[in-house]
């Protein structure tokens, strides 16, 4: 133990600010709130100028406490050659879950196979040799008992994975989202000799882990069916990060969605619903992030484009605001197999915006239980254009006569605030290491 009387803990992420987006705000929060556990964190990351980020954010930068000590190392990013490849700018050649990437070019195809087959277990495992070669100094600087690593990209586990073989670590592998089972697993060209490479990796590096934590029930009980007992310690927001912000008023009733949207979250029963609400003037659809042009080809279609508004990355304190002064939020869960695990994070944060929630996904997925345990709003299936049409009518009157409904209680969306994950983590961390324990891994 420091003579803090704090104890250390080593949390490694690919991304961290300035990266941008809901990756990074899990170990971020994480980092300013476990001090107040009793854990005192070290960060090991990637240096910007090395990162393959899809979006990046520097006023996230303000939100790192001072006192953490954050270490990055260089990285090599096959984006960088493959945006040589086709002629662009590494930003645009970085895509979240391949939103906005039709990849009908050769060029495309061909950087898709070689990430899928070439890059195991992800095209950002580039930067795993340079972690592993700092690991030993960092080790001999500071006393850290645990190790916690965050993964997409799963390639990061592998750190941690070396950390507990080599230097004895208690090591926790966090899963925000499924390893093989990914959303867009499918979506990659993979032969047959890499999916189980990538799968013997999976059970290799998951077996091996002190504890793995994941985001959603369903999670949980997946890895639970395959022998290997989960953690549940699910994402959520930050109620300081809402400070100082107020609603704004509006002459619009506003449906806002925070996030990309590939075309598995194209939610063509809203666009169809909107199109039977036309009495409803002020009824306006705010799309924040990446839009795959599949969305904006339907929603030319249907002839709603007056009616969206689609607004680029933008950072997340004003994305907060967009969520403050909106009438209605908006969920889609993406629409592929093994769908019912999928919590996007964005949920959360908007549960700390106290806005009510239109779910379009699963009806009896984790997403729509965390909806009816909150009271927060309501989820309908896909194809539900008459509920949906009627849900938006509800709130829409109840808006125009001056009484909007409301979102998730404060006192039932509390269990999903930061600081009070942080201390579940903090918890764990005390288990692991009563179970394993490490005064020092390098003596």
């Amino acid at each position: 133990m420091s003579r803090s009387g704090k104890r250390w803990v080593l949390l490694v992420t690919y991304y961290f600010p300035p990266a941008g987006g809901a990756a990074v705000q899990r170990f971020l929060k994480f980092a300013r709130y476990l001090p107040a556990h009793g854990w005192q964190p070290v960060v090991l990351t990637v240096r910007p100028e090395d990162a393959a980020y899809p979006a990046r954010d520097p006023e996230l930068l303000e939100e790192v406490p001072p006192d953490v000590p954050v270490i990055r190392t260089r990285a090599w990013d096959p984006y960088a050659a493959y945006a040589r490849l086709l002629g662009q700018r590494k930003e645009e050649a970085v895509s979240v879950g391949f939103a906005g990437r039709p990849h009908r070019s050769w060029k495309e195809r061909l950087a898709r196979w070689i990430r899928a087959n070439l890059f195991l277990t992800d095209a950002r495992v580039g930067w795993v040799p340079f972690a592993l070669r700092t690991l030993p100094r960092l080790l001999q600087q500071y006393p850290i008992e645990a190790v916690v690593t965050t993964g997409p990209p799963h390639s990061t586990h592998l750190i941690g994975y070396r950390a507990h073989r080599r230097y004895g670590l208690p090591w926790m592998a966090d899963l925000r989202d499924p390893w093989t089972g990914i959303d867009y697993y499918e979506m990659l060209p993979m032969t047959r000799w890499a999916r189980r490479i990538d799968a013997w990796l999976e059970r290799r590096v998951l077996q091996a882990a002190s504890h793995r934590v994941v985001v959603t029930p369903a999670m949980q009980r997946a890895l639970e069916a395959r022998g290997l007992p989960a953690v549940l310690i699910p994402n959520g927001f930050d109620p300081a990060d809402f400070e100082g912000l107020q609603p704004r008023p509006s002459e619009h009733f506003w449906v806002t969605y925070a996030g990309s949207m590939n075309p598995a979250r194209n939610p063509e029963a809203l666009w169809q619903a909107l199109r039977s609400l036309n009495d409803a003037t002020q009824l306006r659809v705010r799309l924040i992030g990446t839009v795959d042009a599949s969305v904006h080809q339907t929603i030319a279609h249907h002839g709603l484009a007056d009616r969206v508004e689609v607004l680029p990355f933008l950072p997340h304190r004003q994305v907060l605001q967009y969520l403050l002064d909106s009438a209605l939020l908006l969920l889609v869960v993406n629409r592929v197999a093994g769908n019912a695990w999928i919590v996007t994070s964005k949920l959360y944060e908007y549960l700390g915006a106290g806005r009510p929630v239109l779910g379009i996904g699963p009806v009896a997925g984790d997403a729509a239980a965390v909806l009816r345990e909150t009271k927060a709003g309501e989820m309908f299936d896909y194809d539900d254009v008459e509920g949906i049409a009627a849900y938006l009518r509800r709130h829409y009157e109840a808006w125009a006569a001056g009484r909007p409904l409301p979102g998730a209680p404060p006192e039932l969306a509390r269990r999903y605030s930061r600081p009070y994950l942080a201390g579940e983590l903090a918890r764990l961390l005390e288990e692991v290491t009563r179970a394993e324990p490490c005064v020092s891994a390098v003596s």
